[in-house]
């Protein structure tokens, strides 16, 4: 059984009677779920995820008036279930791990990821949140939210970056990547610079992956489950996840160039398709400038091309 399914499990069988015995006044008013930091959030937990923060729990999203109110008994409430659940448990709880599930206010529980009590407001806000926050904010799975304030806030963010940002984000994304992939690699490796090079191919292909959720509007998670996420993409994953791993594992220092460019000219074809750019240029650099001069807020066109 997957953490995510334990937990809704348990929720139902353990956590909702809870709240509606114990809380009547209040059980329509709360949100239950799991949703943040965790391979269990994202679906990516194996047999090795259990040694830390892993087993029956959940989270419990109050309003701030109902937080203020109840959440001392409710937390109470919480510690009193059963410790073990379906022949899992006790959930062992690592020193980073004690916030990952119990009772929280809306706002503060996405504060903590986002820096925000709710969706950002502007292309400013959206450009400084890391968008693995996004990710770990949007994940997992609501089980129960009748008022629907919390799954209010998720939605909206669910519906990606305003399309400045995301352009923004794309045309430094070219840049980067045409840099780091067309331009270094291929150099450090004549220069035989083992620690450059392979610093070359790694930002590439991080940056490339990137690229790969920002044209399937979805945020990229946290590095540890960029490349499993990857392959779910429909645009694109599976195609750049095979190509990425043929680039990562050859030792072939003639062949990572050609691999390179083959993925850059899949990522240019993908570009054209959206209409991003009508560049005929092989080189991804040449199309950054392009996607960017299609943002209508003047401030962010006007920006950096390489930052994003």
């Amino acid at each position: 059984m997957n953490g995510l399914t334990l937990a809704e499990q348990y929720f139902h069988e353990h956590g909702l009677p809870m709240i509606l015995t114990c809380f009547p006044l209040h059980a329509e008013r709360m949100a239950g779920g799991l949703v943040g930091d965790g391979s269990e959030c994202f679906g990516f937990d194996d047999e090795i995820s259990r040694d830390h923060d892993w087993g029956p729990g959940f989270c419990i999203w109050l309003t701030r008036e109902d937080y203020d109110d109840i959440a001392k008994e409710l937390i109470r409430k919480y510690e009193q279930l059963p410790e073990t659940f379906s022949g899992y448990g006790p959930r062992r709880q690592s020193e980073w791990g004690n916030e990952r599930i119990g009772v929280f206010e809306i706002g503060d529980f996405f504060s903590r990821y986002i820096g925000y009590r709710s969706v950002p407001q502007n292309n400013e806000e959206w450009m400084i949140v890391p968008e693995s926050a996004l990710a770990a904010v949007t994940n997992g799975k609501v089980f129960y939210d009748p008022l629907g304030e919390f799954s209010s806030i998720r939605q909206r963010l669910l519906q990606f970056y305003p399309d400045d940002v995301r352009l923004k984000k794309i045309a430094a994304r070219c840049m980067t990547i045409a840099q780091s992939g067309q331009y270094n690699l291929e150099r450090c490796l004549k220069r035989e610079d083992q620690f450059a090079s392979r610093y070359a191919e790694t930002k590439f292909c991080v940056d490339v992956i990137s690229l790969v959720f920002l044209l399937n509007r979805r945020y990229m998670p946290f590095y540890k489950w960029m490349s499993r996420a990857l392959v779910a993409l429909p645009r694109l994953g599976k195609e750049i996840s095979k190509r990425v791993g043929l680039l990562i594992q050859t030792s072939d220092s003639r062949l990572k160039p050609e691999l390179v460019e083959g993925i850059c000219s899949m990522i240019i074809a993908e570009l054209k398709e959206e209409g991003l750019t009508d560049s005929s240029s092989t080189f991804l650099l040449d199309h950054g400038p392009i996607i960017q001069s299609k943002i209508k807020d003047k401030g962010l066109r006007e920006r950096n091309v390489w930052i994003g």
